[in-house]
């Protein structure tokens, strides 16, 4: 009976070219998988309780009044660690990503899509919050499968209605701990006590990423794992027969052989009894001993469900197992390949020319450039002027008291507004000023002028922009 829920499109010929989730016809084909339990399934339980602690509690964690961890994609401001970055610190970002990039990879070489079912945040909520609550409301796979196949009664009203309800509320607080990621929880605060016509902007955008949450937890799912994201399809590239995975011990397993009470065959069967369970509880609908397949996003309740089975035929449990190919076919694992020892090469350069840069970072940063739009302003009093913006950047702990002079002879800085600049710890301050000449002084129409700019009396930057003006009266 089992066999009956198996898709009949994962088979040794056709499983790689068709997925679980689409059927022949091209329409939807809706996944149920059935609960689990476990030791991998328990031990996931534990450890998405401490990742959804920290992703939720992350928010409000602050070093000295500023947020530990702030991704302000709308100011270019980031705070990693409790260390600002800016704009102008885009090489050390670069750098960033490219140590967690190649970090991801040699992960992957190693352990296989491990990220992807222990601590990937589509998987902590899908499987650990939103699929709980469907098994509490709507039971397991086969009375989910009943209900929504069945008429709409007054249960099934109150039952989708209620999960529906649940959904919502967890998808909105989602919605808020994103945008408090993007722009600090100070601000989501405001946004949630206020009017909404107060915050548009931002009440618009609690408002799209919550409903984009309930989109892919109540309806797309595992196609996000699927279809969207590309790690699946980068995993092709990175695996080889040394990396670990969720694999079926086919040497053991095959050939498989059903457990009949009156079995008078005396070929020789391998340990799958062929209960089809593995698939039935796996959440992107795939069959493991099919072999590595994209869909697979290592969750290990191919694992539990067959170690269970194995216990109760009395057979030796770890049929479905972390492994690799090698170990599997030769009994052997080997780590430390030429693959291995390249990308930790790599990564250790990265991480070395990331520290090095963190620690030559300059703490004050200065940016000019001429005003949009504006060549030069001829003055009343046989003057000419330049209109200038002027960015600063304070990336230390202290306020900064700044100032900014022209080297060129005869020109003067005039500052537009307070002409006290202080920049308060770990903030950018933006500003306006004129460089006035007499016009009778202008020898060249564009003139290269040095400005420093000093903080609390020792220079930290020496700017070169241009002056430009009619030459002499004319």
């Amino acid at each position: 009976m089992a066999k009956k829920n198996i898709n009949p499109n994962l088979n040794p010929e056709s499983f790689r070219d068709a997925l679980a989730s689409v059927r022949e016809d091209g329409k939807r084909n809706w996944v149920y998988p059935k609960k689990v339990k476990g030791f991998f399934y328990n031990y996931r339980t534990y450890l998405s309780w401490l990742l959804l602690a920290i992703l939720f509690a992350g928010p409000f964690i602050k070093v000295e009044g500023r947020p530990y961890m702030l991704f302000n994609i709308f100011e270019r401001k980031f705070i990693i660690f409790g260390a600002a970055f800016w704009p102008q610190d885009t090489h050390l970002l670069i750098f960033l990503l490219l140590i967690f990039f190649v970090f991801v990879i040699l992960f992957t070489v190693v352990f296989g899509r491990v990220w992807c079912g222990w601590a990937c945040p589509q998987t902590l909520f899908m499987e650990m919050v939103f699929r709980k609550i469907e098994y509490l409301i709507e039971g397991d796979a086969n009375q989910q499968r009943t209900l929504n196949e069945g008429p709409w009664t007054a249960e099934k009203i109150w039952k989708k209605g209620l999960k529906i309800s649940v959904f919502g509320l967890i998808s909105l607080l989602i919605g808020h701990l994103v945008m408090a990621y993007l722009i600090g929880i100070d601000q989501v605060i405001q946004i949630v006590t206020q009017p909404p016509t107060a915050h548009l902007a931002g009440f618009i955008g609690l408002v799209a990423f919550s409903g984009i949450f309930m989109f892919v937890f109540s309806w797309f799912r595992e196609q996000a794992c699927i279809v969207v994201c590309p790690y699946g399809r980068l995993q092709g590239v990175l695996l080889d027969d040394n990396s670990i995975n969720v694999m079926y011990d086919y040497v053991r397993g095959e050939p498989r052989s059903p457990i009949r009470k009156q079995a008078t065959e005396v070929a020789p069967k391998g340990d799958c009894v062929d209960c089809g369970l593995c698939v039935q509880v796996c959440p992107t609908g795939i069959d493991i001993r099919n072999g590595t397949q994209m869909e697979c996003v290592n969750c290990t309740a191919c694992i539990d469900a067959c170690d269970e089975v194995m216990v109760k035929v009395d057979r030796p449990t770890g049929l479905i197992r972390y492994a690799s190919e090698n170990s599997i076919k030769q009994g052997f694992q080997k780590l430390f390949t030429g693959r291995v020892k390249g990308y930790t090469f790599v990564l250790m350069l990265l991480v070395a020319a990331f520290v090095s840069l963190i620690a030559t970072r300059e703490d004050l940063e200065g940016t000019i450039t001429r005003f949009p739009g504006m060549t030069y302003q001829a003055r009343p009093d046989g003057k000419v002027s330049n209109l200038y913006n002027i960015t600063l950047i304070n990336k230390t702990f202290e306020p900064q008291s700044v100032t900014i002079v022209s080297m060129a002879d005869g020109m003067n800085v005039e500052i537009v507004g307070d002409t006290n600049w202080v920049i308060e710890p770990q903030t950018k301050f933006e500003g306006r000023f004129f460089l006035v000449k007499e016009q009778t002084d202008v020898k060249v129409p564009q003139e290269k002028v040095h400005l420093v700019l000093s903080a609390e009396g020792v220079e930290f930057d020496d700017i070169e922009t241009n002056f430009m003006a009619p030459v002499g009266g004319k």
